[in-house]
């Protein structure tokens, strides 16, 4: 800098305004194009920071939609297996004392729920945060605000089957079944339980019209979910393959 000023006092001094205000020109455009250099090396690292968020959103919604892949496989094999066991109790209606087994106790007490734990986290907080405007892909972001949608609506559905369990078969059940029949029968400790606490009376519940209609709800509503969970699941791989392009 003090080159050029020097050079410009020179210029003034031996009167060739001409030159000078060539060089002064030439001085501005020097000026102007160091400040484009300036202002594009800072917009060059401002998509560079972009871009690094944008990529830990992107790995950050995978490993949540992978997770929910996982489960939802696994539910996808397993309501049917739920829907048989609750068919097999209904064809249990009508049994006398004598065609009880063992096994038919079992299904009949079987009655857990199975908890799910979908995630969400990930989704929602790029959808209600500043991290939505980071993705580029239209695409996505449309498959995004959808989907935790479809995951609301199993969660909705699967509360509806636990509320089915719990005030409704959970009761009916213990009206007629000692759980001493879910001890084990081989530990002598409990042998005065068995001797002289209340047998359970499986021919009552299997005739008990509430029973019945419980049983017939949930099986109805576990097909619903089986429904709910093989759509949940084609929508998480589409998402799944969107975000892989994005990555790639």
């Amino acid at each position: 800098m003090k080159l050029f000023r020097k050079l410009r006092r020179n210029l003034i001094a031996l009167g060739k305004v001409k030159s000078y205000i060539i060089y002064a020109l030439g001085e501005i455009v020097l000026i102007v194009i160091g400040i484009l250099i300036a202002w594009k090396i800072g917009d060059l690292n401002e998509i560079r920071k972009n871009n690094i968020v944008e990529q830990k959103v992107y790995e950050s919604l995978n490993e949540e939609l992978n997770t929910n892949l996982r489960i939802l496989n696994g539910l996808v094999a397993e309501y049917p297996r739920a829907i048989v066991r609750l068919e097999n109790t209904l064809n249990y209606v009508g049994y006398t004392e004598d065609k009880i087994t063992q096994g038919t106790k079992d299904t009949i007490i079987n009655v857990v729920d199975k908890e799910v734990s979908l995630l969400d986290g990930a989704i929602n907080s790029i959808i209600n945060t500043t991290k939505f405007e980071f993705i580029d892909s239209a695409d996505l972001k449309d498959l995004i605000i959808m989907y935790p949608n479809k995951i609301q609506n199993f969660k909705e559905q699967d509360a509806k089957i636990k509320l089915i369990v719990a005030n409704r078969l959970k009761p009916v059940l213990e009206k007629y079944i000692s759980l001493a029949d879910m001890l084990p029968n081989n530990d002598p400790k409990y042998d005065n339980i068995w001797k002289y606490g209340a047998k359970s009376d499986y021919v009552g519940l299997l005739s008990d019209k509430e029973y019945q209609n419980s049983i017939i709800d949930r099986m109805l509503q576990t097909q619903i979910q089986f429904d709910h969970a093989k759509s949940l699941r084609s929508k998480t791989k589409i998402l799944i393959n969107v975000l892989a392009e994005e990555l790639d």
